[in-house]
């Protein structure tokens, strides 16, 4: 084990790694391949969701990983989410009961809904918007936590209005919100009005999506914040990538990443961020990348009176 992320402490008083691996869009062996790298590297937090259609896989590296006497359960911090489609009251026990069986673990540490937009399939398998009231989902999900298997609630891609919501209506503080967040879409404001509720920001694509580019033109912003001058000689000062640079500008203004690898050496390298911190004035200097710029949209929820990212933050 070569590297091993600090942690914060959650709302409900349980511990979380302040980086993890997120595991969108990998998939069969690789996936499972990835996760025990990941756990081999010091990796001790773990981010899945129904919609990845992964949790069995990641639930068997995980179970590989205690059999072979290299984590305990306790030591890993497991998250899925509730999708789109279970947002109905009496459909959240049996969509968490599902995503529990597939990962074939004892417990799962954080359950989070996934977004706040509510949906059906109907009889010809079209995905179709409905108008649950995300408020209700959250009831039924605190529910979950009488069950003792699993320890802390959250949402994810919901917008300050909608959290605001949640706080108001419901009874568990949910421990975090996870959304998209980079150096091009900080989030700070989010950060600052989450931070003050003592909710934690867990931040997803916090590389901007590598291998991306923005827009025809060229130009500086069709460059990859990898590649930009200011991201790059920061990087050359610390001996670090531009990677990892990336990575600890996002812990270092609050929030919690979780990177998305299945290559073993960048797995590895964006956990060895713990080494150093960047100063106040590098952290400026990063602010002026964010353009607000988001990669994830979620047009099908445009019509949607809940889609969250109309608002400001």
């Amino acid at each position: 084990m070569d590297a091993k992320a600090t942690l914060v402490t959650l709302n409900n008083g349980k511990k979380m790694p302040v980086l993890g691996l997120g595991t969108y869009n990998l998939r069969g062996q690789n996936c499972v391949d990835a996760v025990k790298t990941a756990i081999d590297a010091g990796y001790r937090h773990i981010d899945t969701a129904s919609l990845y259609q992964n949790e069995a896989e990641v639930g068997q590296a995980i179970r590989e990983k205690i059999a072979d006497g290299t984590i305990k359960r306790e030591d890993i911090f497991v998250t899925t989410k509730l999708w789109n489609t279970s947002h109905e009251p009496a459909q959240v026990r049996e969509a968490f009961d599902a995503s529990l069986s597939k990962l074939n673990v004892d417990y799962v540490d954080l359950y989070l809904m996934h977004s706040p937009i509510g949906a059906t399939v109907d009889s010809n398998g079209t995905t179709v918007l409905t108008d649950v009231d995300y408020v209700t989902t959250w009831k039924a999900m605190e529910q979950l936590l009488d069950t003792g298997l699993v320890r802390s609630l959250g949402v994810s891609n919901f917008n300050s209005e909608q959290l605001r919501r949640v706080l108001e209506n419901g009874s568990v503080t949910p421990v975090t919100n996870q959304v998209e967040c980079h150096v091009r879409l900080n989030q700070k404001k989010l950060i600052k009005f989450c931070k003050d509720r003592n909710v934690i920001v867990t931040a997803y694509s916090p590389l901007y999506r590598p291998g991306s580019t923005l827009g025809p033109e060229g130009g500086q912003s069709s460059k990859h914040p990898m590649e930009d001058a200011r991201v790059v000689e920061i990087a050359e000062r610390y001996k670090k990538t531009p990677a990892q640079v990336l990575l600890r500008y996002l812990v270092d203004i609050g929030s919690v990443p979780i990177p998305k690898s299945g290559n073993p050496d960048r797995i590895r390298q964006n956990l060895n961020i713990f080494d150093f911190a960047l100063t106040p004035a590098e952290v400026v200097t990063l602010d002026a990348l964010n353009t607000g710029e988001r990669l994830v949209k979620f047009e099908m929820g445009l019509a949607h009176p809940f889609y969250p990212f109309e608002a400001e933050f």
